[in-house]
């Protein structure tokens, strides 16, 4: 099986030029940093102890970004690489302004680009977020005699069912783990069968907030858009739930004309589609890097810049998170929720049942099953403001206990 994965990560290398100009015609690829997927690294390594995270993209990052607030402050530690794989999560990383941090493109898992990441870097320790599982790196690692940690691993049954069909290899590689910390009960159970090793169960990191993040900035601009209409906001929506909230839109407009719907799609390079096909319904839509302001007539406020959403969850406390109705598994709620919003998902959330699950039993989250079921949702959120609840504390409490327990379990 090893050396099936090696003649196929082989191949893509081979093919890897064609494949990222594909990706950065496509806008899905950094055009000056994409040769740091084959090998050719934009930072230097400092002098001293490297610790070294990686993770696939915006949320797994985003859920260590507390654990590496506090290495910072550790002054055996002169510099932390973050890896990733997508684009998006790069411009993540940048925003947050961390001093030691560098962020650098995970390179293809080859045998040959791996050596040469690992020869270069030389990382004291690696960290893999969630499921993010390399071979090769893995087993360059142990040859190294790198100690590998696993934090808020997540396995879903059907990863877990492709793992088991090659118990040799997984028993090869996953035995290479020191410690393996689960993101929720039933991953623990997979870990285990799996052959990881030390496997617990501490909590979700992404239950825990970053010490910087701001919940009270104030925006000038939206101050005086949101100052006489009805905001409320659908994020992370995917095709072709767009159209649904604009659906939404039209329906509810009827009652009240000072109603505002935001739209934040999970991935803003839709943006101008999306635009048009909201336009088909007759709606006027304005995009948020237009020079002009929101007009009275706007309908539709579409955010097509990363790393905005924070933002307009102060504004907008009805909140629907896409990816929901259609079946992709659905969005994490826990930062709308940190920010006191009442949050609403179609039922395919499968990928964070057990935080719809927790945000339900603390009447913070309400299922939407279709168009209609949103609409009666929205109109109730709107016409009764005091049922909105906040969950800032009660989240934060759990953060802190699971961020301090995850740090001691690594670091300690």
């Amino acid at each position: 099986m090893l050396f099936a994965y090696r003649f196929l990560i082989n191949l893509i290398l081979l093919l890897s030029p064609i494949i990222l100009i594909f990706r950065i015609i496509k806008k899905k690829e950094d055009p000056l940093r994409f040769k740091e997927k084959i090998g050719f690294f934009s930072n230097k390594r400092a002098a001293g102890t490297l610790i070294w995270f990686h993770g696939a993209s915006v949320g797994e990052l985003q859920s260590v970004i507390p654990i590496i607030e506090k290495l910072e402050k550790n002054k055996n530690i002169q510099q932390i690489l973050v890896t990733s794989n997508t684009l998006s999560s790069s411009k993540i990383i940048k925003n947050k302004k961390l001093k030691k941090v560098i962020h650098q493109f995970f390179p293809i898992d080859s045998n040959f680009l791996i050596k040469k990441f690992l020869n270069y870097w030389r990382p004291s320790m690696a960290i893999f977020i969630d499921s993010e599982f390399w071979p090769n790196t893995i087993l360059n690692l142990k040859e190294r005699k790198i100690p590998i940690n696993l934090i808020n691993g997540r396995i879903t049954y059907k990863t877990f069912n492709r793992w088991k069909k090659f118990p040799h290899l997984t028993k090869k590689l996953f035995s290479n783990f020191k410690i393996s910390l689960a993101s929720n009960i039933e991953s623990e159970g997979f870990l285990k069968e799996l052959n990881f090793n030390k496997v617990r169960y501490i909590g979700n990191l992404k239950y825990s907030q970053s010490i910087n993040e701001n919940f009270n900035f104030n925006n000038k601009r939206l101050d005086k858009i949101f100052r006489n209409r009805i905001p409320w906001c659908a994020v992370s929506t995917h095709n072709p739930e767009e159209l649904l909230i604009g659906e939404v839109h039209k329906f509810l407009k009827r009652k009240d004309k000072r109603l505002l719907t935001i739209i934040i799609p999970r991935h803003v390079e839709r943006s101008n589609k999306i635009k048009k096909d909201l336009e088909k319904l007759n709606l006027k839509i304005h995009l948020f890097t237009d020079i002009k302001t929101v007009t009275d007539d706007t309908d539709i406020y579409l955010i097509n810049s990363y790393g905005k959403t924070k933002l307009f969850y102060k504004y907008c406390k009805k909140v629907f998170l896409g990816g929901s109705l259609i079946n992709h598994g659905g969005q994490n709620p826990l930062e709308a929720a940190r920010y006191g919003c009442s949050i609403l998902s179609g039922p395919h959330v499968q990928n964070f049942s057990e935080i719809y699950t927790f945000l339900k039993k603390n009447k913070l989250y309400k299922l939407t099953k279709n168009k209609k079921a949103l609409i009666f949702e929205i109109d109730f959120l709107i016409n009764n403001k005091n049922k909105i609840k906040k969950s800032n504390n009660k989240i934060k409490d759990i953060g802190d206990q699971i961020l301090k327990k995850t740090y001691n379990a690594v670091f300690k």
